[in-house]
């Protein structure tokens, strides 16, 4: 994980995320949490996924694995990937739909390529979040919730779309039940087409997820594969620089530091480590239908 330096007024940081390949071509850009920014608003977890072209036969395979005090959002562009949990719950998620699956006290949960999916190969890619859960709620009851495509919000405008995938944004706000303020919103621009990010929000970032952005009056922008952190109160004026994809992540700042190791978050050292035996002696609930585990790390 890198930074990279920026003149730009308004800009506090600006994350190159580090790249790994997990096999067969399909790599993950990790741009939160890092050594110098452990946080955006709630967001402590911020993966890209692919993209990467599956060949038939080839599929997605995260085997089960345990998560506390957070929520997960998993927001697709292509592809399609099978979510089942400890709840019960099977799912597929599609592009534009919004798979937000909160943890609280313990859940497990697998992410696979369907059969016909693994049969017929594709594309993947998107994104994956984790949203720290405020201290009042960080263990509560585990819940899985799907939101169709067109039940988000959106808005299109002189070149500008915006759909709101979490929380409020441009005077729009998301089914999705949220545990604090946030923002997490996809914005796609044309080439030259204009958007302001106002400072409706406390801590604010711009993820670039393909295309480039200039910021307006200012002799620079963001390149894709970019975490652009913003100073609060700024507020800069995006220009698209060919088809652009953005996203646009923040919110109020928990108040209390949070603790993080693997998949476990919580405010509590005791609590992680509460749930790292848990792993370890097999007392968490188990996905229905699923044998296969994910170990706890070294």
């Amino acid at each position: 994980m890198t930074l990279r330096t920026s003149n730009i007024d308004g800009v506090d940081m600006i994350v190159l995320p580090n790249v790994r390949d997990l096999g067969d071509g399909f790599t993950v850009r990790r741009a939160l949490p890092t050594a110098q920014r452990r946080m955006v608003g709630p967001f402590i977890f911020f993966d890209q996924m692919g993209p990467v072209t599956m060949s038939a036969g080839d599929g997605l395979d995260v085997r089960p694995h345990p998560h506390i005090g957070l929520a997960t959002v998993t927001y697709l562009l292509e592809g399609e990937i099978l979510h089942r949990d400890s709840l019960g719950s099977v799912q597929a998620i599609r592009p534009g739909e919004v798979n937000w699956m909160t943890a609280g006290s313990g859940i497990v949960h697998s992410e696979r390529s369907g059969d016909e999916v693994r049969a017929a190969g594709g594309p993947l890619f998107g994104l994956q979040t984790w949203v720290a859960l405020p201290k009042a709620h960080e263990e509560t009851a585990p819940a899985f919730y799907h939101h169709k495509s067109d039940a988000i919000p959106h808005a299109e405008a002189e070149g500008v779309s915006i759909k709101v995938v979490a929380g409020t944004s441009d005077g729009m706000t998301s089914p999705v039940q949220t545990y604090s303020d946030m923002l997490y919103a996809g914005v796609t621009l044309a080439d030259g087409a204009r958007y302001k990010l106002s400072a409706e929000h406390i801590e604010r970032a711009i993820y670039v997820i393909t295309g480039a952005v200039a910021v307006e009056g200012q002799w620079g922008g963001f390149q894709a594969g970019e975490l652009v952190i913003l100073k609060p109160g700024a507020e800069i004026v995006l220009r698209g620089i060919g088809p652009t994809r953005v996203m646009l992540v923040g919110g109020e700042p928990l108040s209390e530091a949070r603790n993080i190791y693997w998949n476990f978050v919580s405010s509590s050292l005791d609590r992680i480590e509460q749930a790292k035996a848990d792993w370890r002696e097999n007392r968490f609930p188990h996905v229905p239908g699923e044998t296969e585990f994910i170990p706890l790390p070294a």
